[in-house]
């Protein structure tokens, strides 16, 4: 094998996957590894020098039946291949194989493959064919096919594999076949009569062949076998197919007939050409309908589509989408894109699958009418498929054609219409996603985006009544989700109505019930094609549908689905793929699903048909944001005195929870908006209190803000009379997490001033706790403890372990403002408790925090250092980025007062890299803690002796943005900056 490769040049390595997949550098074979890492290596070396991506190697090697850690085994594969095929030293750069742009690319400059000697050794072969010289021809075909190995890729598992072997197979016949063709032209015929026999027996409907079969025994002197070749095989197109003979078999049976060498066989000399055959007369059919003038939008997925597809067989592109998103458009433009490679003509089917009025057109029809379209009379064949797909394959073997299939069904209905010419195309267009095709390239229609959907809107209604409406123009975009038939529906009712503006159109598409009605012209409406898709659905699916319009969220999960539907999550993710496979849902990123707009509207048109079923499934979908609101607070379940409590909802824990929360990312506080709109106002209310906690250590405040008052505008007419007063004292908190105390003092005076009509011990603890804090935030510690007592009075009787938690923990503050070291250490030992108790490890975490602050004023540094490195794992665990960069700087003080400087130093820029990852949008707090966290450096630096280093962080401090702000930050950094010499420097700002 080692010598079929020629001379090496200047390429020392080799690869072969013509046979088993083998590598050799320097001369000498390569270990390779296990099957599944050849397999790699062949999907590369089978793309050369163009980037495969990771999900499409996963693809190509595992198919449906990806490893449990996904992308991330693709590094242990290519990782020892790079070893074993590059040279030792060789940098990742100059690699065989490149990382590149989230895949991988094999260089064939490094390296020579036995394919490019395989396809120069045919493109040789072919060029002196043509130039009449088939005894070069004949040996270069021999030289290529001695490269391929009986079966190629040997023993390599994988989807990818399977077609490249089937691939290759095809090709080694064709080769076989134009080397035989070589060996008749030079007389050398009885040399090729096995060979011919044997394809003429794997393809017993080849024309072709068998015409080369009977010139290659006419050669040999058996003019009777080659007259029964002809009529085995008149035989049997009559028969099998309902056929005659074509034209070339007819003439090669003449002149067997009439012993006619001169047109049978016989050698030529170089430089004459081949004889070539009379062509068949043949009209030319172009039966494609008249598509848009120009398509708007949709360029990457036409790129893809009329790149040129490197394959010896059918090329089947393939097009979804969901209804009116422009499918049919597209690929009529696409074909006109792809007209000209196909000589042979190109053909139009309408499956009707989606249309109104119209039976689906069955396969035998459309057979039919293929047959005819070509001139192939399919009269005489009878009604049964096969026989049907037979006819088709054989008129069509030797053409080049292209054939758009629209609006098909699966993938049984497409099979039996696709041609058997090398070189044709089959452009399908449909609503589903076929699985089940073999496709060369997939495209997805989506909706258009903004700029297109404009551009769409302004051709229809013509640019300058759109432009003197600019905003009702972006709005009416908006409203139409971007979807084609929307928009050119909206845009003729426009044109029919030139005395509407945009505004009113606009204006009368308000609400998804008008928005539908509008969007009706004529016999086309958005509706009527969301229905179709609807109704050929099974009954699961389209329960599933009408549910998943009730979502809380735009986007939602796997488990917000399995909430709503009531069924295990496993049998839900199978629902939904379906429906992504439907183009009903639309599948933004891996386990998250979504409907347009358009889409969603349509499912709520018909979720109110089944009101019962409606409304359970929404109380459910709410129900999940509820318990993950109340696992994941700080507050614990047990906070939360009224409303329902978290039973089986599907978190292992307050993290998943968290977690899931995290993933709703942005439309989370639209959770409460939907509620309320639904006139779940209990819902709603339940759910705003159980964020906020949520959002305020997340730093959210606006969405916080934002869903609390949503909720408190709907809480009167609330069944639970504790949500008026607990939603007055969650803004109330998120007033003072943001720093704004006098707003927070009214949101919790309002709270015990309705106390007195409608008292609730827990509301009224939790409003005189806040004023303690608020008071002493402000400096007033003798009213701060006044309401501090009496909330810590109220916590004890209803035994609330949060509620005392967080007194104490402000008590204990009182004192240690106070340097009443004693009581404050009392407070917060008591406050651990009752922190423990609760469980929650942000809330021990600042309870540890605290204790730890007093043992650092005290000099206690080694039990402050314990108690901080505590409170620092769990802040981290809590995902708290502000506790965790407070406590890391405190720690760093704790190591300096116990002289370990560079643990200090290193703890400070911890703190300092945990401080940056804060949003200086959201977080009141970031200015003052980069100041307290630099003042601390600056003087671990000092203590260093490393004094230009320590004046630098003084400086920042001072000139922050925001340090004026902070004057006692600042006096701190003032004062110390003296002491480090900077007066003396004249560097004192």
């Amino acid at each position: 094998m080692d010598g079929d490769f020629g001379p090496d040049g200047d390429v020392r390595r080799r690869i072969a996957v013509l046979g088993p997949v083998r590598a050799w550098r320097d001369g000498t074979p390569l270990e390779l590894g296990p099957v599944r890492r050849r397999a790699v290596l062949a999907a590369l070396a089978l793309r050369p020098d163009t980037r495969v991506s990771h999900e499409q190697l996963l693809d190509d090697v595992w198919g449906d039946r990806p490893p449990p850690s996904g992308r991330r085994v693709l590094p242990s594969y290519v990782y020892p291949l790079r070893k074993a095929l590059d040279p030792p030293g060789t940098p990742l750069t100059h690699s065989v194989i490149r990382s590149d742009r989230g895949g991988y690319r094999l260089c064939t400059a490094a390296v020579r493959l036995d394919t490019t000697e395989l396809a120069a050794h045919t493109a040789a072969a072919h060029r002196a064919w043509r130039a009449g010289d088939p005894a070069t021809a004949a040996d270069r075909f021999g030289r290529a096919l001695a490269l391929l190995g009986d079966e190629p890729l040997t023993g390599l598992p994988g989807p990818f594999a399977h077609a490249e072997r089937q691939r290759l197979a095809r090709h080694r016949s064709t080769l076989l076949r134009d080397r035989l063709a070589c060996l008749v032209d030079l007389d050398r015929c009885v040399e090729t009569l096995d060979g011919l026999a044997a394809l003429c027996a794997a393809d017993p409907y080849d024309e072709a062949l068998a015409a080369l079969r009977m010139r290659a025994l006419h050669g040999a002197g058996r003019q009777a076998a080659a007259l029964a070749v002809h009529q085995e095989m008149r035989t049997r197109l009559r028969d099998e197919l309902g056929i005659d003979p074509g034209e070339e078999l007819r003439r090669v049976h003449q002149a067997v007939l009439r012993r006619d060498d001169g047109q049978l066989r016989g050698p030529r000399a170089p430089g004459a050409a081949p004889p070539v055959p009379a062509p068949r007369p043949r009209r030319v059919v172009d039966d494609l309908p008249a598509g848009p003038a120009r398509l708007i939008g949709r360029h990457a997925a036409h790129t893809l589509l009329t790149e040129e597809v490197p394959s010896e067989g059918v090329a089947v592109l393939a097009v979804d989408g969901v209804a009116g998103v422009g499918k049919t458009a597209f690929v009529l433009h696409t074909a006109r894109t792809l007209r000209h490679r196909h000589p042979d003509g190109s053909l139009f089917v309408d499956l009707r699958t989606h249309s109104a009025g119209a039976r689906p057109l069955a396969p035998q029809r459309a057979l039919r009418r293929l047959l005819r379209a070509v001139g192939a009379s399919g009269s005489e064949v009878p009604e049964d498929l096969d026989d049907l797909t037979a006819a088709w394959r054989a008129a069509t073997g030797a053409l080049r054609l292209l054939l758009v299939l629209d609006d098909v069904r699966d993938a049984a209905q497409i099979r039996p219409l696709l041609p058997a010419g090398p070189g044709s195309t089959v452009l399908v267009a449909g609503r589903r996603r076929l699985p089940g095709l073999d496709a060369d390239r997939r495209v997805t229609l989506e909706p258009l985006d903004g700029g297109d959907g404009l551009a769409l809107l302004r051709d229809l209604v013509g640019a300058d009544r759109a432009d003197r409406e600019p905003a009702a123009t972006r709005q009416l975009v908006r409203l139409c989700d971007g979807l084609p038939l929307a928009l050119r529906i909206a845009g003729a009712r426009l044109q029919t109505r030139p005395a509407w503006t945009l505004a009113s159109l606009v204006e009368r598409m308000a609400g998804d019930e008008r928005r539908l009605g509008e969007l009706r012209a004529g016999d086309r409406s958005v509706e009527a094609a969301f229905r179709l898709s609807y109704d050929h659905l099974a009954p699961e699916q389209r329960r599933g549908f009408r549910v998943l319009g009730l979502a809380p969220t735009v986007e939602f999960d796997v488990l917000t689905s399995a909430a709503m539907l009531h069924r295990p999550p496993q049998e839900t993710e199978r629902l939904l793929e379906s429906l992504v496979d439907a183009s009903l849902l639309h599948q933004p990123g891996p386990g998250r699903y979504r409907l347009h707009d358009l889409v969603r509207a349509h499912a709520r048109r018909l979720a109110a048909e089944s009101p019962g079923e409606s409304a359970t499934a929404r109380t459910a979908g709410l129900r999940l944001y509820l318990d993950a609101g109340r696992l994941t607070s700080d507050w614990g379940p047990d906070g939360f005195p009224t409303g329902p409590r978290p039973g089986d909802a599907p978190f292992t824990g307050w993290q998943d929870a968290d977690g899931w929360l995290d993933a709703a990312g942005g439309e989370l506080a639209d959770v409460v908006t939907h509620a309320v709109a639904l006139g779940e106002t209990d819902q709603a209310c339940w759910i705003a209190e159980a964020l906020s906690d949520y959002f305020a250590r997340r730093g959210r405040y606006h969405e916080c803000r934002g869903a609390l008052r949503t909720a408190l505008a709907h809480a009167d007419a609330c069944g639970d009379p504790r949500m008026p007063g607990a939603l007055r004292n969650c803004l109330g908190i998120t007033e003072v997490y943001q720093g704004r105390h006098e707003q927070g003092r009214a949101w919790f005076t309002e709270v015990l001033q309705r106390d007195v009509v409608h008292p609730d011990l827990y509301e009224q603890a939790r409003a005189l706790g806040g004023l303690g804090t608020v008071e002493l935030q402000a400096g007033r510690p003798d009213h701060a403890l006044v309401h501090l007592t009496a909330a810590l009075a109220v916590a004890r009787r209803l035994g609330d372990n949060w509620l005392n938690a967080m007194g104490l923990c402000v008590l204990g503050a009182l004192h240690h403002t106070r340097h009443r070291h004693a009581q404050a250490l009392a407070c917060y030992t008591a406050a651990l408790t009752h922190a423990e108790a609760n469980g929650r490890p942000r809330m021990i975490g600042k309870t540890l925090a605290s204790t730890a602050d007093v043992h650092l004023d005290l000099g206690h540094f080694g039990e402050a250092r314990a108690l901080y490195r505590h409170a620092a794992d769990l802040a981290q665990r809590s995902g708290d980025v502000l506790l965790h960069a407070i406590v890391l700087t405190r720690m760093g003080s704790a190591e300096h007062g116990a002289g370990n400087l560079p643990a200090a130093t290193a703890l400070h820029h911890q703190a300092l890299a945990r401080h940056r990852t804060l949003s200086p949008l959201s977080e009141p707090h970031r200015d003052r803690l980069e100041m307290d966290i630099r003042y601390r450096l600056g003087r671990t630096y000092s203590a260093a002796g490393r004094l230009a280093e320590a004046r630098e962080q003084f400086r920042t401090v001072l000139t922050l943005p925001g340090a004026d702000a902070h004057p006692g930050q600042r006096a701190l950094a003032l004062e110390a900056l003296r002491e480090s010499g900077a007066e003396g420097r004249g560097e004192l700002p």
